[in-house]
């Protein structure tokens, strides 16, 4: 799966005390996702997208796996 990324994104998860998750992007962080969950939609189920801050998320950011279901 392709993995573009836009030149200054910034992506930070957090989740808080009742379980609400939290997505802050800046645009490059926004267009970012829209591509990969684009991309992600075009592929088969089970497939999946890890992020996690030693990947793409800023530093103490929440890991994030989204995946596509039938």
């Amino acid at each position: 799966m392709d993995m573009n990324w836009e030149d200054d994104f910034s992506i930070k998860v957090s989740v808080d005390d009742q379980h609400t998750v939290l997505i802050s992007a800046n645009k490059d962080g926004l267009i970012s996702l829209a591509n990969q969950l684009k991309a992600l939609a075009n592929e088969g189920t089970g497939s999946h997208i890890h992020y996690n801050e030693y990947n793409s998320l800023e530093e103490g950011s929440s890991e994030l796996i989204i995946e596509k279901i039938d």
